[in-house]
């Protein structure tokens, strides 16, 4: 690192669902880059994004940060920019380092992403091409069936075909037949577990459907797999290495969204109780999903394993994962040897190469 400080850009909050996460996210992350450790490489250039798409200036956004300002819980019609640029410092040449912590649509979906290469800067985490494709459960679940990848059955249909009556029987038959109850009914671009729902019923796969076409134009039904949760960590661009095994356990029915933000809901198990196989073999399998759909930087790998059949199945990844105080990311790179002042500043590093 040399002795000039390097103006990090964290680009927060935006017009998604996930809004308030990234809020969490991002808190988590500038106070990490504002550690002894980092405070004479970085200085931290906060750029917090209204749910209208107004980026705010950086007193603004610190107080946003640190809760002295509230963010707007509604969006108004009225002010909402077409090209979400409103304000944008497009021109401004003091940055440069892009550290995005947002999540959902318009920002770990390539959308942004494609935004901060126009400005001839680096940024942290996959390209656009990755980014799109993590996010986007149907297109992620297409190239892991051409890899030969395990994942579970599933089957995916568009908002549009709701309409189709005809189309819709034959739908509901294949689910049926291949998938059964229960089974999850997901919009195709989302995170958090947001607008998703577990249907035990054709009449609760309707109503789960009605739900995630509120939130997507895509959407996907997969099959329950009653097993461990399981998540893996991978880190670098050139060369990727990947975290410990973590394990879930929650109290509710699923990992709902509850479940991943109130500590008292879940708790975390790092590293989880594994053997040493079946923990290499995840750890093997989640850098070749990455590299599957062309994801670097950071990614967070989600995975079911089955301990009577010894069988695991990648559910997805999450090229932005969350980085809240709890989220397990940096829980399991921090368990990897990783403090997250040092994984911050890691992914800086990374995303200059």
């Amino acid at each position: 690192m040399s002795n000039t400080k390097l103006i990090i850009g964290l680009v927060f909050g935006g017009k998604s669902s996930e809004h308030e996460v990234s809020i969490k996210s991002a808190k988590t992350i500038y106070d990490a880059l504002s550690h002894p450790y980092n405070s004479e490489n970085f200085i931290v250039n906060p750029m917090y994004i209204n749910k209208n798409g107004f980026w705010e200036n950086s007193e603004y956004s610190k107080s946003i940060l640190f809760e002295e300002k509230k963010s707007n819980n509604t969006i108004e019609s009225n002010t909402v920019s077409n090209n979400n640029l409103t304000n944008f410092p497009i021109l401004s040449n003091n940055i440069d380092v892009w550290f995005p912590a947002l999540h959902g649509p318009n920002g770990e979906d390539g959308v942004i992403q494609g935004l901060f290469k126009l400005t001839g800067k680096s940024f942290v985490g996959s390209g656009t091409l990755g980014s799109s494709l993590g996010m986007d459960k149907i297109a992620m679940k297409s190239i892991f069936k051409s890899f030969n990848l395990p994942q579970t059955p599933y089957i995916f249909f568009q908002k549009e075909d709701l309409s189709n009556k005809l189309l819709m029987k034959s739908i509901f038959d294949e689910i049926e037949k291949t998938i059964n109850y229960p089974c999850f009914v997901k919009p195709a671009n989302l995170g958090s577990s947001i607008g998703i729902t577990k249907a035990k019923s054709k009449q609760e796969l309707i109503t789960g459907i009605e739900i995630a076409a509120k939130y997507d134009e895509r959407i996907i039904v997969e099959k329950n797999i009653k097993g461990r949760e399981l998540e893996c960590g991978v880190l670098g661009k050139s060369k990727m290495k990947s975290s410990v095994v973590g394990e879930v356990k929650f109290e509710t029915d699923w990992y709902t969204y509850e479940s991943k933000y109130n500590q008292f809901s879940s708790i975390t198990i790092i590293p989880a109780d594994l053997n040493k196989r079946i923990s290499n073999e995840i750890q093997k399998l989640a850098i070749e999903a990455c590299q599957a759909i062309n994801a670097y930087g950071l990614a967070r790998v989600d995975f079911f394993y089955q301990e009577s059949t010894q069988q695991i199945y990648i559910n997805e990844v999450n090229t932005l994962p969350g980085f809240t105080r709890t989220s397990m990311y940096p829980m399991l790179w921090e368990a990897s040897g990783l403090k997250l002042e040092k994984l911050v500043a890691n992914l800086i590093e990374t995303a200059r190469e």
